[in-house]
């Protein structure tokens, strides 16, 4: 699969669904409206992206919250694609002109901070009797995203998301082949995932990659899609025991760790032929879960977003998920963009009121409910916790188990070091892009390393 940058438009794919959110008669224009007549009542801007899923639960969540707060107006600003949200935030900060609170992609948060645009919540988060307590947040991955050096935030992840295996059941029936689950004995291991992967994968004369006479070039159905783009790569480099960023915060993917994990997946393309390269999926014209719904494709890595839209109820296939095969751990990354107030904003405290709203079970739940979002509060994965959220027809039977059990226990959240954004668009993608191509590990990935460090060890300098 291509290498691409994590976008909120590709979290944000949506059916019908979603539109079951607005199905109280939401009428958000007029409260507007009607707010300014009352000189009590306080307008608040909320910048941020998505397509009708997050335009729906925020507009949800706004007329709930000017319920509960009738002195607080809040104007929800949406642009579609998360890039262009951020580049036009760029522009607003230099005009003046910032939302007093906004969506805040992971990459970008460090280095807002740093720049001083994000105002600092700590105190306000402290002295907050529900998010304050110990065991709201999960702990220590919220604390690890949010927090900086000294134990200061500046924001509140809106959730989180992680990548698991998607898997066409008839498939592997066909195959004799159990698949993985998301408890301890259920997780594959690498050697075990590359004879179950050949055994998934036929040409077109039926032989198998060890077979003789197998054809690399007439595959009619492969193992794996795993895509070579920085969370899924980061998910196989923390699993071998590498790390993607390193505790002082550079790029750490050209230890020996993390580069025999991406070559692991390199391999996957072209010494294994268990999964199809980019090109062929152009080809083919299909995205993985059209592969995997016309059996073209036994199993998809993607993030657990794309349950939204790769879920029992939108496919005609059997549909199961699993957790990621390991090599030496189980491991899998969690991210999320980040809600945070503006440090230019004239409504601090009414800001902080809003912030803290977005941050309540009515919010989160709406996005649970249709299989955007994970848990990120503890008492969402309590028996009474999951009786809110988990769906039948959207969640699979034994996505209980991804989490209570996989996610507590081997979820990696790290923080995205200031000065990224130039040092991956110049060196960090390119490289994986190569890597997809079908270059190796050894050619590309440390000088894309020493360069991408470079710039941020200027940006951190500075």
């Amino acid at each position: 699969m291509a290498a691409k940058k994590l976008s909120r438009r590709d979290f944000l794919k949506m059916s019908g669904a979603s539109a079951a959110l607005m199905a109280s008669g939401l009428n958000l224009q007029s409260m507007l409206r009607a707010a300014p007549a009352n000189q009590d009542v306080t307008k608040i801007v909320f910048g941020g992206w998505g397509a009708t899923a997050e335009d729906n639960g925020v507009q949800a969540a706004i007329k709930q919250f000017m319920i509960e707060n009738p002195n607080i107006a809040v104007e929800w600003q949406l642009t579609p694609d998360a890039g262009n949200y951020m580049q036009q935030l760029l522009t607003n900060f230099a005009a003046g002109t910032a939302p007093d609170a906004s969506f805040i992609t992971s990459d970008r948060y460090e280095t807002l901070r740093a720049s001083g645009q994000l105002m600092d919540i700590t105190d306000r988060l402290k002295a907050d009797p529900q998010l304050s307590q110990p065991n709201y947040f999960f702990e220590p991955q919220e604390t690890n995203r949010c927090a900086d050096a000294n134990g200061h935030w500046h924001g509140i992840g809106s959730t989180w998301v992680a990548h698991h295996a998607y898997f066409n059941q008839d498939l592997f029936d066909k195959a004799g082949i159990k698949p993985p689950g998301f408890k301890d004995d259920e997780i594959w291991d690498w050697d075990t995932f590359i004879t179950n992967a050949k055994q998934l994968t036929v040409d077109a004369n039926g032989k198998h990659p060890d077979d003789s006479g197998f054809d690399p070039e007439n595959i009619q159905q492969f193992a794996v899609d795993w895509g070579l783009w920085w969370m899924p790569i980061a998910a196989a480099i923390y699993s071998n025991g590498g790390e993607f960023v390193n505790k002082d915060g550079l790029i750490a993917i050209d230890s020996p760790e993390a580069m025999e994990a991406m070559q692991n997946l390199v391999d996957l393309i072209y010494k294994h032929h268990v999964a199809p390269r980019s090109a062929t999926m152009s080809d083919l014209g299909m995205t993985n879960t059209q592969m995997v719904d016309n059996g073209r494709l036994a199993m998809a890595i993607d993030g657990s977003w794309a349950l939204s839209w790769m879920n029992p109820s939108m496919v005609k296939v059997p549909l199961g998920t699993g957790a990621i095969p390991k090599m030496k751990k189980p491991a899998a990354l969690m991210q999320a963009h980040f809600h945070s107030i503006i440090s230019s904003t004239q409504h601090p405290e009414e800001a902080w009121q809003w912030l803290k709203f977005l941050a309540s079970p009515f919010y989160t739940l709406s996005f649970m409910k249709i299989g955007l979002w994970l848990p990120s509060q503890t008492a969402q994965v309590t028996p009474d916790g999951l009786k809110e959220w988990v769906t039948k027809g959207i969640h699979p039977d034994n996505y209980v188990d991804f989490v209570t059990e996989y996610i507590p226990k081997y979820g990696v959240a790290i923080r995205i070091p200031n000065g990224y954004i130039e040092a991956d668009t110049s060196f960090i993608t390119p490289a994986f892009q190569a890597l997809a191509a079908g270059k190796s590990v050894e050619e590309v990935i440390p000088d894309a390393v020493k360069q991408a460090n470079e710039i941020i060890k200027a940006a951190q300098s500075g």
